[in-house]
């Protein structure tokens, strides 16, 4: 005949649950900044982008957990080009990317400026945003056009920066 052990709830495994609830209860109450955007100039007058090379952010989360029968984990890999991203936004409202400045395009080209321009915990200290700060410049006079700051958070930095992008450029 085959003993099998009886899993018995005590107060001592129990006295930590509300606790433990409390945290991922709050840990997926995060209230983001609202994005920041400054509108110089109409950016209906433009019809062209150049958008400088960026290169890919790889990050990954993941998790690793233990019984007395093994070990067990996994993780989760991806990958962002903040550019590509920022150009499909602007794709898909209307503008033209080109590689670089055309002079008989100029008057109609912007320029654009893409940084990581912050982070901050929240979460007691459980989690991050990450911030991106965007800009549109003129490619004729190096006027500021259009400038947005945004945070972005999710399960990982690149999914972080992807929203945050999308966030920024929801302005125009």
């Amino acid at each position: 005949m085959r003993k099998y052990k009886v899993f018995r709830i005590t107060w001592n495994k129990i006295k930590y649950l509300p606790f433990i609830l409390g945290l991922i209860a709050f840990n997926g109450c995060v209230s983001l900044k609202e994005p920041t955007v400054t509108k110089d100039s109409s950016i209906n007058n433009y019809q062209y982008v150049v958008i400088p090379e960026t290169s890919d952010l790889a990050s990954s989360t993941g998790s690793v957990y233990g019984n007395q029968y093994g070990t067990y984990g996994g993780s989760v890999s991806k990958e962002v080009n903040p550019g590509e991203v920022i150009e499909g936004i602007l794709l898909k409202k209307g503008f033209t990317t080109m590689d670089q400045v055309r002079q008989d395009k100029v008057d109609k080209t912007l320029i654009v400026k893409y940084g990581e321009s912050g982070k901050r915990s929240v979460s007691l200290g459980l989690g991050y945003t990450l911030e991106v700060t965007i800009i549109l410049i003129d490619a004729n006079t190096y006027d500021t056009i259009y400038s947005c700051t945004a945070e972005g958070i999710g399960s990982t930095e690149a999914d972080d920066i992807r929203e945050a992008i999308t966030r920024c450029l929801d302005g125009l």
